[in-house]
């Protein structure tokens, strides 16, 4: 299980990403195509064409960490047009996508306020 803090921000590069790069390739697409540091502690996803594996790419004080997930039979809702640019998502979304769940379209209850008289 992956556990982040809650002010960890998560980019996703949008598109489709060749599987076979390793962490150095994948770092080198966060500084190209995500234009942000790979080295910041933030975390950085990638997906194939397929929408079945993600690789995700994190720097954790002197090591990158690079985690690796298949799934069997499902997809994952993932932005496929490049063209947006990164996608970020909190903490908490990032676990809604690894959960399965499309996190544009996960809705909360609406908030309950009350008057006291």
């Amino acid at each position: 299980m992956i556990t982040l803090g809650a002010q960890t921000q998560v980019y996703l590069a949008a598109g489709a990403t060749d599987m076979r790069k390793q962490i150095d390739g994948l770092a080198a697409l966060v500084v190209d195509v995500l234009e942000a540091d790979p080295f910041s502690s933030q975390v950085f996803v990638f997906c194939n064409r397929a929408r079945d594996k993600l690789k995700i790419l994190v720097w954790q004080h002197n090591g990158f960490w690079l985690w690796y997930r298949r799934l069997e039979r499902e997809r994952f809702w993932w932005p496929m047009s490049a063209s947006e640019g990164p996608v970020k998502l909190s903490a908490r979304e990032f676990q809604w996508l690894l959960d399965g769940l499309d996190p544009t379209r996960v809705q909360a209850h609406q908030r309950a306020d009350f008057d006291l008289i």
